[in-house]
């Protein structure tokens, strides 16, 4: 009986100090995973937003877009860029749901004539060497200067104009529809988006 009690106290004190010292480490590592995620985020916003002097990631609109699939809202954050007082463009996540393997995370970025300057693919598991295509320059790219009033939002495909890869068309009509529902919800609420609070 001393010999299990002896082993429960040993196994607590084990326990108790494991805890403590996640613990430390949390806490130490916290604001460094904070600030690279941080960092990755103005690397994405640098990427698709036209030249600005502010921090987008604190100039920020959130509004909500419907529901997700347990009910819970779903909330698009738009990241303003300025150059002095002047709104230069403005940024948001679309996500494309139904790509080849799964969500497709796209950052995109629109000029005040609501054309796309730029977009990023934030995250993806489409096919290596297939799917995997829509990093690359070229198709990101066929997105410049697009938008919903001077483009078909289809692939070639299905009679549009956006060019699809060869051996992988589910993932370029995905990305192609989110971004077209992006700019769809971005347009109707623009006058909320540009003006809502000041700059930072």
């Amino acid at each position: 009986m001393k010999d299990i009690s002896r082993l429960l106290i040993a196994l607590t004190l084990i326990a108790a100090g494991a805890g403590l010292i996640l613990s430390l480490v949390e806490g130490v590592t916290r604001e460094p995973i904070k600030e690279q995620r941080r960092i990755q985020m103005l690397k994405a916003l640098s990427a698709v937003l036209p030249e600005f002097d502010n921090s987008p990631d604190s100039d920020t609109v959130v509004l909500e877009n419907g529901v997700d699939a347990k009910g819970n809202p779903v909330q698009v954050i738009f990241y303003r860029g300025r150059k002095g007082d002047e709104l230069t463009g403005t940024a948001f996540k679309v996500v494309a749901p139904d790509g080849y393997s799964g969500n497709i995370e796209v950052m995109v970025g629109v000029k005040p004539d609501e054309t796309l300057q730029a977009i990023e693919i934030l995250a993806h598991a489409e096919t290596p060497g297939l799917g995997s295509k829509i990093t690359e320059p070229w198709f990101k790219d066929l997105f410049k200067s697009k938008g919903l009033d001077n483009a078909d939002w289809r692939v070639k495909k299905d009679g549009g104009e956006f060019d699809q890869i060869t051996g992988a068309t589910i993932s370029p009509r995905a990305i192609v529809g989110a971004i077209k529902k992006g700019l769809t919800f971005y347009r109707e609420h623009k006058q909320e988006i540009v003006s809502q609070g000041a700059a930072q």
